[in-house]
């Protein structure tokens, strides 16, 4: 019986090694559903369409990571009206680890370009604006796969979000 608990203890001792805290460089990408919606004056646009990101970052603490991602929001269109946005975001980014799960939030900013197109008009617009959001990642040796959802604050947008898949690569 002893030899079981012993045996049990150093492979969960071993086992909790492989689940530690990866930090370091991490890259990795994710893919999910962009969600723009924008009620103003007569524009009521209200559309999905796939987006996706690259993410880099650094994470040198066990809570604690920066982070700077490419967001691209696809080509979500209503009734004639398309919007093609993307932008460069960095943020803060603080964890709570729980064995091989991470949960963490973020803040920071979202510097964007969108092309509106109505018919054969277009406009286009940047800005500087702020972004938030959650997630849950599971991590194996260098590996996590993470789940998050994300708002960006854009000034002239009513709504601008993303929930995303995707994984990430800790390898330094």
């Amino acid at each position: 019986m002893r030899k079981s608990v012993l045996l049990g203890v150093l492979l969960l001792g071993c086992g909790s090694t492989a689940f530690a805290a990866d930090n370091g460089i991490y890259v990795g990408g994710s893919i999910g559903q962009a969600n723009v919606e924008i009620r103003e004056g007569l524009v009521d646009f209200d559309d999905d369409d796939t987006g996706f990101k690259v993410i880099a970052g650094i994470r040198p603490l066990d809570w604690l990571a920066v982070e700077a991602n490419y967001v691209n929001f696809g080509e979500p269109k209503d009734e004639g009206v398309k919007i093609d946005a993307d932008g460069i975001s960095a943020f803060a980014v603080g964890f709570l680890t729980l064995g091989p799960v991470d949960l963490f939030a973020k803040g920071g900013l979202v510097s964007w370009d969108s092309s509106v197109g109505i018919g054969g008009l277009r406009r286009r617009d940047d800005g500087t604006d702020f972004a938030y959001g959650v997630g849950a990642q599971f991590r194996v040796w260098s590996l996590s796969l993470r789940a998050e959802y994300e708002v960006f604050d854009v000034d002239d947008v009513d709504d601008l979000n993303m929930l995303s898949v995707g994984f990430t690569f800790t390898f330094l």
